[in-house]
């Protein structure tokens, strides 16, 4: 009601009684609206998954090279530098990490305060990890692109192939460091490949 209506006695009229019993509930207002399925949502919805590329390998993208069969399915040498790179990252980056936690833990008095004894072993772990990580995946990148061009002029792949490609990237990793050096870095090399080779022919 207005200021002025109040003045001259003037009632508003009143509108339309409200009945509760018209009203639409939360149900049927829900039924008239078109929700979509949550399932249609999914980015692989309606995608026949027997018919997917990319979750198969077909055999006739396997290298068939002699001797090229390994524990994974490979198309070639770019798969084999990604598989064995990471693999011996990972594989050194742990190892280097035991041998960092083994260190810190040795060279830290007992006696230190934990936080002093937590940081020292932190920076062991932090020191030696990578760098054991990183110099076996240099090292692995090397033999493999090595172990792979062997392969392709010879046209097979076998123990041999990973010695000498063993010995050449030890040698290389070590080269600026004198011949002694890397007459034992290829040596060492050469024979975890050998080794490597021999015990990839048993699994197989």
């Amino acid at each position: 009601m207005s200021f002025w209506d109040s003045l001259s006695g003037r009632k508003q009229s009143k509108g339309p009684e409200f009945d509760p019993s018209t009203a639409q509930d939360a149900t049927s207002f829900l039924s008239e609206v078109a929700i979509p399925d949550p399932t249609s949502l999914h980015p692989l919805s309606g995608l026949n998954q027997d018919t997917l590329d990319y979750i198969t390998l077909e055999d006739s993208a396997l290298d068939q090279t002699p001797g090229e069969r390994s524990l994974l399915p490979s198309r070639g040498w770019s798969d084999d530098l990604c598989y064995g790179t990471g693999t011996t990252y990972l594989t050194g980056l742990t190892l280097g990490g035991a041998w960092g936690l083994a260190e810190g833990m040795r060279k830290v008095p007992p006696t230190a305060p934990p936080k002093i004894r937590l940081n020292g072993v932190l920076n062991a772990v932090t020191r030696r990890g990578p760098f054991l990580g990183n110099s076996a995946g240099v090292v692995a990148m090397v033999y493999n692109g090595l172990n792979s061009g062997i392969g392709a002029v010879r046209g097979k792949h076998d123990a041999t192939n990973s010695i000498v490609a063993g010995a050449l990237s030890g040698m290389i990793f070590k080269s600026t460091r004198g011949l002694k050096p890397m007459m034992i870095s290829g040596g060492i090399v050469a024979t975890l490949a050998g080794g490597w080779a021999v015990a990839r022919k048993a699994l197989l």
